[in-house]
């Protein structure tokens, strides 16, 4: 079936913005409650996901929150010369505070303002929606730090990112600002075009589903956005409309 330009910058659209943008500040609000347990420790709230980097579609529903615990840090030192992960091992300070505390925390504080229909028992707490308030995810990790340098004198150097396991144990490793920021990096060198395009491939993908032709679960939105970050950039000249 042929799909006309006007279908194109259709799809090409963002999708809800302002009932996102309110979902997500009543769910940071109560997060950065002065009367939750983990208030007291460092962290960080942010949005990761289609909604944090203006790729979501009509049909996105779920907002996704991270709430990231930083007064704990979980590290790789596997990079370290065998001098620096000494400097490592002596600086380092233990801490009696875990990421599975955090979350626990993070998930009781979460049920006691939005109720029963609250769910931990997934990588994130899905938080259901209610009235206008969209359906949320909200990922208790803690920091992850992946150090490249450790001196004796000076700071170390390391890379950023995120660290929580699943139920099986597994331990999850990502870098969701570094993938936004990549995200806007190749917006912009793509004269405006990537997120466009991004959301253009996932409203195929969601027509497909609904036409039969795909199943649900095929080419998720994170695979069709890092499967475009590797298109040359040069190829988005004339992509699609602006809309």
């Amino acid at each position: 079936m042929a799909i006309n330009e006007a279908q194109l910058t259709t799809w090409s659209s963002l999708g809800s913005v302002q009932q996102s943008a309110a979902t997500y500040q009543t769910i940071r609000g109560v997060l950065d409650h002065k009367d939750s347990a983990y208030y007291p420790k460092l962290y960080q709230i942010f949005l990761q996901g289609s909604y944090g980097n203006d790729t979501n579609v009509w049909r996105d529903s779920d907002v996704d929150v991270v709430m990231r615990l930083t007064s704990v840090y979980y590290p790789d030192t596997s990079s370290l010369a065998p001098t620096e992960k000494a400097n490592y091992d002596h600086a380092r300070l233990p801490t009696d505070y875990s990421w599975a505390l955090f979350k626990q925390e993070v998930a009781g504080w979460l049920t006691k303002n939005f109720g029963a229909g609250v769910d931990a028992s997934g990588k994130a707490i899905y938080v259901p929606g209610s009235g206008n308030r969209r359906d949320a995810d909200v990922l208790a990790c803690a920091e992850h730090r992946h150090f490249i340098t450790y001196p004796a004198i000076g700071n170390p150097s390391y890379r950023e990112g995120i660290i929580f396991w699943k139920a099986d144990g597994t331990q999850i490793i990502n870098y969701p600002k570094q993938h936004s920021e990549n995200c806007t990096t190749k917006h912009q060198n793509t004269k405006s075009y990537f997120k466009p395009t991004v959301r253009i491939f996932k409203n195929i993908r969601n027509r497909m589903i609904e036409d039969g032709r795909l199943q649900e679960g095929i080419a998720p939105s994170y695979f069709l956005e890092g499967m475009l970050y590797n298109v040359p950039t040069n190829l988005f000249g004339g992509a699609i409309n602006r809309p």
